[in-house]
């Protein structure tokens, strides 16, 4: 059996006490550093992605309103909204849908699309209003519409 001395004893149980104070400020500081590189480039990609899945929908719409229109031989009117798509609100005879496989989302902002006709850019306009909810705006807070290119 060995024994230790009590010296011995007090480096061991100094080598099992943790980090140091310094230590943990070392690696706080690290992190920060990561966090401040790191963070513009993912809230910059995600408000992309909200634009893309912006786009996206619109794009379902507009084949959703063609597929209705071969149909009924006519666009939804501007009462009757996007809601057409998945029932016949406006009981027209022809009627095939539902024409979307789901209720009408939110646009990625939370906010509803827009549904205009007729529109100023064509048959009709379909706009998302961007981060802001309101019309116009740059960036983050313009709107996404059906006549724009992707």
């Amino acid at each position: 059996m060995r024994f230790f001395s009590i010296t011995t004893q007090n480096k061991i149980m100094r080598n099992e006490q943790g980090f140091s104070l310094m230590e943990l400020l070392v690696v706080m500081i690290i992190m920060g550093l990561l966090a401040s590189l790191v963070g513009p480039k993912v809230f910059n990609k995600l408000g992309m992605a909200k634009e893309k899945t912006a786009r996206s929908q619109i794009s379902l719409f507009m084949s959703a309103l063609d597929s209705y229109r071969l149909d009924v031989g006519k666009y939804p009117t501007q009462q009757e909204g996007l809601a057409a798509l998945r029932t016949n609100v406006g009981n027209e005879k022809n009627w095939q849908g539902p024409y979307l496989p789901k209720d009408i989302p939110a646009d990625p902002w939370g906010n509803e699309y827009q549904y205009k006709i007729p529109g100023t850019h064509g048959d009709y306009d379909i706009i998302s209003l961007g981060a802001d909810g309101q019309a116009g705006g740059t960036g983050k807070d313009a709107d996404i519409a059906n006549w724009q290119s992707n």
